[in-house]
């Protein structure tokens, strides 16, 4: 079993392989808050992997895996009950839209953060996705090329951990 391991440079470890990634524009940070635009530093599940069903097709991987829908959303408002968990769009509260155009949630991880339990402004929707051209910052998610992280979910498990340090 190998950990996904991601550093404040811009790059990630997995597999005995290394590979350019793309972090939150605030950094590596222990003390994480909602619009912070950090990554959280520390160690974390990866819940599942949410796919566009419309755009790929159920990729190979050993995480649990579910197809996203039109609708789905990510509810991002500290003061709401649904903080930090999926919402069904239009959602009452501040929510982000999953089902993205720009195909950056084509694929997308849920990494445990803040989830179990969950702390209202800790932060939300962190999750492993489909990186921007050129590596452009994140808004605290970690984001790969599409192809590089179809490499890393083929081997990725319920056992495997993102651990950010920086």
């Amino acid at each position: 079993m190998s950990d996904l391991e991601v550093d404040g440079s811009g790059f990630a470890a997995f597999g005995g392989q290394l590979f350019r990634c793309a972090i939150g524009k605030g950094g590596l940070r222990a003390d994480k808050r909602e619009g912070d635009g950090a990554t959280p530093a520390g160690v974390f599940a990866l819940r599942e992997l949410l796919y566009r069903p419309d755009r790929e097709k159920p990729p190979v991987t050993g995480l649990p895996a579910r197809a996203l829908a039109p609708g789905d959303g990510w509810c991002d408002a500290p003061e709401d009950a649904a903080y930090n968990r999926p919402v069904r769009l239009p959602y009452t509260a501040r929510a982000e839209d999953m089902w993205r155009a720009d195909g950056l949630y084509d694929l997308v991880v849920v990494v445990g953060y803040n989830d179990d339990p969950v702390v209202p402004g800790r932060g939300s929707a962190i999750f492993v996705h489909i990186a921007r051209p050129g590596y452009a910052p994140t808004e605290g998610c970690v984001a790969f090329t599409r192809a590089d992280l179809a490499l890393i979910l083929r081997a990725a498990t319920p056992q495997t951990r993102l651990v950010c340090r920086g």
